[in-house]
């Protein structure tokens, strides 16, 4: 007779733990950072200590989300030893997308505080990894902004702090540049300031002015890969997120085209659908949408549980992404990305997923219909 063997779930086992998942976001994220500080660098003309300060503020975002961490677990009476043996690199994660979302010229305390916000008072006070109802780093990237404001950086993040002189950031490639503080995503969507870069300066970071993590797409994209081919990811949800954003980009931009329409001797004037479609590619390659989609979006812990629900979930991203930009003139990423997450209990109480074998009941006849009434 066989010997049966009673366990509790779950059955399945898998080498990835949530160390070293973790490891290999660390490892996709390396690319994007060294690409921030050497562009940062090389492509401004005006200040070039900006590689350096991007260096520096990565760092000290790093190590004040590892720091706060092991403060509060020593607090909570746990010993040294133990925390390090315990340790799964989820705040070190934290301080590495805090610090891609802060400018080279942010004031160093805005890092810091906003790595010990996001590690102790979203992550640690509501349990720890896989307890926060949101992103740590999202909610750590908008107290610093909503906070600090000045020292935060944004338009002021392109000036030389030691004269306060406007800073030039220079396409090595195409020769292009942007002037006046703005970033290009604020120029494109209408505010003030000019830029002559091309999509391939956007996509490959090159003059790009912005936080240290948006300025390299290409970068960003093959930490994504990686993550894909290592089987962390699904490649599914950031492609939702990006390509709904574009499209509905696209669609505004052809709305206000047509309610600009003017005739001039007998002429229609305006922009036309084929001409909307040109602002799909500035629209997923400005900014910090690609940042946000591969790395923070699509966090296990603060998406759905179902794959109609992750479908519902990214769309509704995408289409907030770009209605606020224009709303707004600027970067929602964040704000977008934050209001979602607390969405999502929502999403797993009413999509929910079928059991294994499950068959619908059929409805009972009424008792009248039974009678022959």
């Amino acid at each position: 007779m066989a010997t049966y063997v009673y366990s509790s779930s779950p059955h399945i086992k898998s080498p990835n733990t949530t160390r070293r998942i973790m490891i290999d976001v660390c490892i996709a994220l390396l690319p994007a950072c060294i690409a921030g500080c050497v562009l940062m660098g090389v492509s401004n003309a005006a200040y070039s200590m900006l590689g350096l300060l991007s260096f520096m503020q990565l760092a000290i975002c790093c190590v004040s989300a590892v720091a706060a961490e092991f403060v509060f677990l020593l607090c909570c009476k746990k010993s040294f030893k133990t925390i390090l043996h315990e340790f799964d690199f989820t705040s070190l994660v934290t301080g590495l997308l805090i610090g891609m979302n802060l400018y080279p010229t942010s004031k160093w305390y805005v890092g810091v505080l906003a790595s010990v916000f996001a590690i102790i008072i979203v992550k640690m006070l509501f349990g720890g990894t896989g307890k926060n109802i949101v992103n740590p780093a999202i909610a750590g990237r908008i107290f610093a902004f909503i906070a600090f404001g000045a020292a935060f950086g944004g338009a002021m993040g392109f000036v030389n702090p030691s004269n306060g002189s406007a800073v030039s950031i220079l396409s090595p490639i195409s020769k292009g540049s942007v002037t006046a503080g703005a970033t290009p995503l604020q120029i494109l969507m209408g505010a003030e300031g000019e830029s002559t870069l091309t999509n391939l300066d956007l996509f490959l970071g090159t003059g790009v002015a912005g936080t240290i993590g948006e300025t390299c797409k290409l970068a960003l994209v093959a930490g994504g890969i990686y993550l894909v081919v290592r089987g962390v990811l699904n490649f599914r949800w950031p492609l939702v997120y990006i390509a709904t954003t574009g499209i509905v980009a696209v669609i505004i931009a052809w709305i206000e085209g047509v309610n600009s329409l003017e005739t001039v001797n007998g002429v229609m004037i305006g922009i036309k659908f084929e001409e909307a479609i040109g602002a799909f590619l500035p629209s997923i390659l400005s900014g910090g949408l690609i940042l946000g989609a591969i790395f923070m979006a699509t966090d296990y812990v603060t998406t759905p549980n179902t794959k109609l629900g992750n479908y519902i979930y990214f769309v509704c991203l995408g289409i907030l992404t770009a209605v606020l930009r224009k709303a707004v003139k600027g970067e929602v990423v964040s704000f977008v990305i934050l209001l979602m997450n607390l969405l999502v209990p929502l999403f797993d109480l009413y999509i929910r997923r079928k059991p294994f074998g499950y068959v619908k009941p059929k409805k009972e006849k009424v008792k009248a219909q039974k009678e022959g009434k």
